[in-house]
């Protein structure tokens, strides 16, 4: 069975390592797969010892615990970066975390992610929501029909 963040190995291989500090995390993408399945494991001392130092004054361990273990994990698509390779410093992780809330709502979160590297392990610094593209009334139909988005799906 696939790790929870996508990849073909199985947690125990994949992510698990990571979590439990039996290795560093390479790479920020790397870091971003072990910390959402953190959220799918619900191991909040993770999500906290993998936030920068600087970042950890409002974390709120009990919260992220309960919304973590009460909402349920779909699927992690990696979107994209920059930098936050093996010999980088920083880097940036475009993601989408798909999920259903506590009430049934499936939410598609998509962010973008920065890290740093220090003393060879990366840290989760900080991410910014990225609205979802939206379809201009005279650009071209995403049905793929050819028609502009007023003329087809729009209509």
């Amino acid at each position: 069975m696939a790790c929870h963040c996508g990849l073909s190995q199985n947690f125990e291989q994949c992510c698990e390592p990571i979590i439990t500090g039996e290795k560093l995390a390479e790479t920020a993408e790397q870091l971003m797969r072990a910390r959402y399945s953190a959220y799918v494991e619900a191991n909040t001392d993770f999500l906290h010892d993998s936030l920068h130092p600087e970042s950890r004054d409002d974390f709120d361990a009990d919260s992220t615990e309960k919304w973590a273990s009460s909402s349920s994990w779909i699927a992690l698509k990696i979107l994209g970066g920059k930098a936050g390779k093996r010999n980088d410093r920083a880097g940036t992780v475009e993601f989408t975390a798909s999920y259903e809330d506590a009430d049934g709502r499936k939410i598609d979160h998509s962010e973008r992610s920065h890290f740093k590297k220090e003393d060879d392990q990366w840290f989760f610094c900080d991410g910014q929501a990225i609205a979802p593209n939206k379809v201009g009334r005279n650009d071209p139909c995403s049905c793929g029909s050819g028609k502009k988005y007023k003329k087809c799906c729009g209509a």
